[in-house]
This record gives C-alpha cells, structure tokens and sequence, in this order.
C-alpha cells in the first residue's frame, strides 16, 4: 500500500486489503510512509504487514520509532531514499571525510551504516548502470567499527 489515501477511512483501505489477502489476489503487505500508530491499525484490521517502506537514512531518522517498532515486530524496513545525505554528502563533507578513512565511497558508507543499523532493514537504492549498482551492492562488505558506527550515528544529532 503506497499510501493511506486520507479521502478514504483507513480501517476501510484495511479491510479491503484483508480481503485481497482472503482471496489469494495479494500474497504479502507492505506499508509505507506509515506511523506505528497506523501499523498497528492495519495489523488490528487483520493485515500480517510484512514490510514497511519510509524515509530514512542516515541524516533523516524522522521514523526512527517505526525502525524500532518493525524491529520489535520482525517486520522487514525498506528505506527509501536510503542515500539522502544531504550537506553531509557534498564534496569534503563529513561522510567523503569518513569514508576515505575507511576505505569506500560515501555512497557505500550511508548504506553500510543503514546495514548495521538495524537486523530488519533492506535499502534499495536506485541505480542506473551497472557499475553504480556494483557499486552499492559492494556497501555490504563494508565494515564499520563501534567508533565509526557512533561517529555516524551522530550525524543527524
């Protein structure tokens, strides 16, 4: 479900998302751009969420209660815009500083910190070559230590 259309009752779009469930037309459920609130009004509607799908990275946590909830929940977290890094991204800006350091592309460090952020989370970058997509997929080897993970945790702070 892309979005809640807020011209239509919620627990309405749930049932009827339910229903598509019921009948075999929809396997799994997916929210996004949801609070914990409206999870737990779907998963009371009768919809198994599977996957939540919000702006997050590693200078936005505006849904850092949702991360938490999905983790609790075993519900897998998709960021979108998982890149998103704004001034900290720009050229000599703190995460090109920390990732010359450690060894890999800015790009590569917002990802590996969304990787050991949380057990729950699957970022899907956009891409459009193959060498960028290498690029990104090459993110999960990248290793960050307790001090480098914290270093950037704090970026948003």
């Amino acid at each position: 479900m892309h979005r809640i259309d807020a011209k239509v009752d919620r627990e309405e779009q749930f049932a009827e998302i339910a229903s598509f469930v019921a009948e075999g037309k929809v396997r799994h459920v997916g929210l996004s751009e949801v609070s914990v609130e409206e999870i737990e009004a779907a998963t009371a509607a009768g919809v198994d969420v599977v996957s939540v799908q919000n702006l997050y990275n590693v200078t936005n946590r505006s849904s850092e209660a949702v991360l938490e909830h999905c983790e609790a929940k075993g519900i897998g977290f998709i960021p979108w815009f998982p890149l998103g890094a704004g001034p900290l991204a720009q050229p000599g800006g703190a995460l090109e500083t920390i990732a010359t350091r450690v060894g890999c592309t800015p790009g590569q460090l917002a990802l590996a910190w969304l990787l050991r952020r949380s057990p729950v989370m699957l970022p899907i970058p956009g891409t459009g070559n193959l060498a960028h997509l290498e690029e990104n997929v090459a993110a999960a080897a990248v290793n960050l230590d307790d001090e480098t993970f914290a270093e950037l945790s704090a970026l948003a702070s």
